[in-house]
């Protein structure tokens, strides 16, 4: 049975191997470089109540996580944050990442932000009507922005606004 909590420093190797397989196979993150375990630890204790990072499992071992990553340093966008969610290859197509944006949503209302903001690589759909399921709306694309895998690439802005 699926599982669903806050990320622990415990997950942090699992959560480190799902993010390397994304950016060795997909442009759902633009990195080009693996990321070490340490690297990925200063990240996961940036984190705050804010901020959440949640992951899932099942019988006790990580499948994929989510993250709510602030959009900008400057104050005035402390109610922005970025939405992150990934999961392991063999358990993507299965719901999990539904389940995982559904909570990782949840927590994002629950701890005072106002908007989420996704960033999709164009050529994404299955992220897109994901998003589009969720509330999310689209507000633009930032033309030929991102590089990888010998493509230029545009990426597709969405934004989901919590109604108080």
């Amino acid at each position: 049975m699926l599982s669903i909590r806050p990320a622990e420093i415990k997950d942090i190797e699992a959560i480190t191997k799902i993010y390397n397989e994304a950016v060795l196979k997909t442009t759902a993150t633009f990195d080009t470089v693996i990321k070490t375990v340490e690297e990925q630890t200063i990240w996961l204790k940036s984190h705050d109540n804010s901020h959440p990072v949640i992951i899932s499992e099942l019988q006790g071992k990580v499948n994929g996580w989510a993250s709510l990553s602030p959009w900008s340093d400057r104050i005035a966008y402390s109610k922005t944050a970025e939405i992150s969610i990934y999961v392991k290859e063999e358990f993507r197509n299965q719901g999990y990442g539904k389940k995982l944006m559904s909570k990782i949503l949840d927590d994002g209302k629950v701890s005072g932000l106002h908007t989420i903001i996704a960033r999709i690589a164009d050529g994404n759909q299955v992220s897109i009507k994901i998003h589009e399921a969720f509330g999310f709306k689209h507000i633009g694309v930032m033309k030929e922005v991102g590089e990888k895998f010998g493509k230029i690439i545009d990426v597709h802005l969405m934004q989901k606004i919590y109604i108080p």
